[in-house]
């Protein structure tokens, strides 16, 4: 019956999107060009094991000083190089490898003081994998040099910034056969961990729609005067652009909920539109001077941003984005299906005929302390493997340490990834469609099949242990 009502789904809507097609879509080729001879298809691809992980870190600001730190923890690794702008930003990282290591991290090669010295030192060190966590514009060219060089190249969000790029990651990352993960951190916590093994479980029945946002208040970030960090660079894109630039953090985790891109289901079109842009032309009158930056920047981007995705099986998913508004921190998190609905900030379960010893009926929620329970029987293997060490290191809440814990070790036992070079573009792609739909009034736009049709044979993302 499940599959019968999913095949009655996937007919209905691909005949609906074949009648509109050849008129609404519009400013897009739906075409994904061939497969260069020799290219390997990445789904599922496995690499070589690695007993000893020597890594490398392109841009350790806040974020990736962070990341580093992490790394050094995890046993299997070597940090080899540490590259950035700022010689200080290196000394500060380096200093921190050497002592967290135990005498794993002494030989760490240092760059810094040139725009190009992370290409040097790619040539010199050749590192098994590099990380990448710089500014935005930065990701796709410093991940297809470092796979062209023989290194594994692990993104900071999102991949890339346009459709043209994530082409060119998608195909050095075949060429080369080498991983290229964008690093979404938020499909390792435990909310969403949770929800993505409830939904394995079937336990909210067949997936219809889901609502995923990244919400967050980052006005902030134009007072920052040091001129480094992502104060200096991040503005200008809300100057710039119109549509959703960040919306991978909200979508990653509902799109690994409905195995979109894995065998099950597929991105098809997205619409989008957004609001006024205001906040940030008033923030910087309030909180700068006539003659200020800010103030003779024109921030041309809809404040709050909303976009919805229609797959291939007619399944919706709301991706908001709102980095100006005065409201709290939300990724919204819902997935919701035909007997019930999972929902984040806070997490919240709705279930036909309720909730075991938390509620009567779906017509209200079970939270808190209703949810012990939920999270005792189905809390995440992963997340129960590593919670009491995803606490003491933190990241996010953890999510960070579970990711990069996870990263090195599927590089040392040779399985698939988490997070596939598709996903990451997938995902990331959002940000460039939501541009020209905003720009052309709302109109559908399809989303390339960065994996040439190969999503119908890649594995859905195991519950592993």
């Amino acid at each position: 019956m499940k599959k019968s009502r999913r095949n009655f789904i996937k007919t209905t809507s691909l005949s609906i999107a074949s009648l509109s097609s050849s008129s609404f879509l519009t400013g897009f080729s739906n075409q994904s060009p061939e497969r260069k001879l020799g290219n390997q298809y990445m789904g599922d691809f496995k690499a070589p094991k690695l007993k000893k992980i020597r890594i490398a870190i392109i841009g350790v600001g806040g974020r990736g000083h962070g990341l580093i730190r992490q790394l050094a923890h995890i046993a299997g690794t070597e940090i080899v190089g540490i590259s950035d702008l700022h010689e200080d930003l290196v000394n500060r990282s380096v200093s921190s490898c050497i002592e967290i290591g135990n005498g794993r991290h002494q030989n760490i090669a240092k760059y810094f003081g040139d725009e190009n010295k992370w290409k040097k030192m790619l040539n010199k060190i050749k590192p098994d994998a590099v990380i990448i966590a710089t500014n935005w514009n930065n990701h796709a060219k410093m991940a297809i040099e470092s796979m062209k060089k023989g290194a594994h190249a692990f993104v900071e969000v999102p991949i890339a910034v346009t459709i043209d790029e994530m082409w060119q990651i998608v195909n050095t990352s075949e060429q080369t056969q080498k991983h290229c993960m964008m690093m979404e951190n938020v499909n390792y916590g435990r909310e969403e961990l949770l929800f993505l093994n409830m939904c394995r479980k079937e336990i909210i029945g067949d997936l219809l729609h889901a609502e995923a946002a990244y919400i967050h208040d980052l006005r902030d970030q134009m007072d920052d005067e040091k001129k480094r960090g992502e104060g200096l660079w991040r503005p200008y894109h809300l100057a710039k652009r119109d549509g959703n630039l960040y919306p991978t953090h909200g979508l990653g985790p509902v799109a690994q909920y409905m195995n979109l891109s894995r065998t099950e289901d597929q991105f098809n079109t997205i619409v989008s539109y957004s609001t006024p842009a205001i906040g940030r032309n008033l923030y910087a009158k309030k909180k700068h001077a006539k003659d200020h930056l800010w103030n003779k920047t024109d921030f041309k981007g809809g404040d709050l941003n909303t976009s919805i995705i229609k797959t291939n099986l007619g399944r919706t998913v709301l991706v908001q984005w709102d980095e100006t508004s005065p409201r709290p921190y939300s990724r919204l998190n819902l997935i919701q299906g035909t007997k019930g609905t999972l929902a984040g900030f806070p997490t919240r379960i709705a279930l036909q005929g309720g909730v075991p010893a938390a509620t009567e009926d779906h017509h209200s929620w079970a939270k808190g302390e209703q949810l012990a329970a939920i999270y005792e029987q189905y809390d995440h293997p992963i997340y129960k493997r590593l919670e009491t060490l995803a606490k003491k290191m933190g990241g996010h809440g953890g999510m960070d340490f579970i990711m990069l814990y996870r990263m090195v070790e599927c590089l040392k036992e040779g399985i698939p990834l988490d997070q596939n070079v598709y996903e990451g573009c997938f995902w990331s792609a959002v940000s460039p469609l939501s541009e020209i739909s905003v720009s052309q009034g709302g109109m559908p736009q399809k989303f390339p099949d960065f994996t040439r049709g190969n999503w119908k044979e890649t594995k859905p993302l195991k519950i592993v242990n």
